[in-house]
């Protein structure tokens, strides 16, 4: 089941998207999936005629994981972390698909980074690795942007991961997906710069939520960034970038600077 958050009218609702890529409907649902059953309603919309948003506002926390494929820590010239590295974007960082990046006054080396985003779908503590399917809610595209002349000089990553617009999530929710091998790609102005899959990952999705549930309670709504593939660079004003997941879609947004 696919879950889209979207606006008709100026109204935010929630919805379930039917249909093959390119003629696509959303059926409207009643009230919130995350806390309630889903309930499909007869109104249904185009996806052409409505505009998406983020699938979810995390009303909690984005929890990334840092150096996740060792191609990436590699091309970094980093050592493979010997745990999960694990940092805080915050929901302000949150936006939808075709929502525009906006790089701050403060970077002038922002780096997109395509990933397989998880959703929290219930409240959880130290979950084990062979029930995390019991606390997923579903996953989801994301793009980890980073500034990384500020992640250089910081002595933590809060304002490099953490600054506003930069957190891209959709272009929706996918509830049944199996995660162990999805190829994982990103295009800058539709040229290809990232090809991986879920299955180079060093901690798969079972292991990184069990581990992050160890470290923090997860709510629903929470989202864990899993990581990104060999493939960074530099992203700047006019151009656009693009995250693709098997299985799941792909989502896509401008880079400004104002």
């Amino acid at each position: 089941m696919r879950i889209a958050r979207f606006v008709v009218d100026d109204a935010p609702m929630y919805g379930v998207v039917e249909g093959e890529p390119g003629s696509e409907e959303v059926a409207v649902v009643n009230g919130d999936p995350f806390f309630g059953k889903v309930e499909v309603t007869e109104k249904r919309h185009k996806v052409d005629d409505i505009r998406l948003l983020a699938p979810i506002i995390p009303r909690s926390k984005v929890v990334g994981i840092g150096r996740n494929y060792a191609e990436h820590a590699k091309e970094l010239g980093n050592e493979v972390p010997p745990a999960p590295l694990m940092f805080f974007k915050p929901n302000t960082a949150v936006v939808g698909p075709g929502d525009p990046v906006t790089m701050p006054t403060f970077t002038e080396e922002v780096s997109y980074e395509a990933e397989l985003a998880v959703v929290i779908g219930r409240i959880c503590k130290d979950v084990p690795a062979d029930r995390v399917n019991e606390v997923v809610f579903g996953y989801t595209c994301a793009n980890d942007l980073t500034a990384r002349d500020v992640q250089r000089t910081d002595n933590q990553w809060a304002r490099a991961k953490g600054f506003d617009t930069s957190c891209p999530l959709g272009p929706w929710i996918e509830t049944e997906l199996d995660t162990e091998d999805l190829t994982v790609r990103g295009y800058l102005d539709d040229e290809l710069k990232q090809d991986g899959n879920t299955s180079q990952m060093i901690w798969d999705v079972k292991d990184l939520v069990s581990l992050v549930s160890q470290a923090f309670t997860l709510l629903p709504g929470d989202v864990i960034l899993t990581g990104t593939p060999s493939g960074v660079g530099l992203i700047t004003d006019g151009q656009r970038y693009e995250v693709e997941i098997e299985g799941i879609g792909a989502l896509s947004n401008p880079v400004i600077r104002r």
